[in-house]
């Protein structure tokens, strides 16, 4: 009865991210893991740089909005 319950056990963080790196190494194979990891890398960067950007330019318009008052 106790092993029944090991087997429905709903699966972790850790269980799926090696589920999906097997997968990714059967769908696109071994040797582009690490351009599609760096491409990823470079797009989170892109992405931070924009989220900061767009940051800054509405707290520049809250201060310029709040001179004019």
């Amino acid at each position: 009865m106790v092993l029944n319950n090991l087997f429905l056990a709903k699966p972790g963080f850790q269980e799926i991210l090696i589920i999906l790196i097997i997968a990714g190494v059967f769908i696109f194979g071994a040797k582009k893991i690490p351009e599609l990891a760096r491409t990823l890398g470079k797009a989170k960067g892109e992405f931070e740089k924009g989220k900061i950007e767009s940051e800054k330019e509405l707290s520049d318009l809250k201060n310029k909005e709040a001179k004019s008052d």
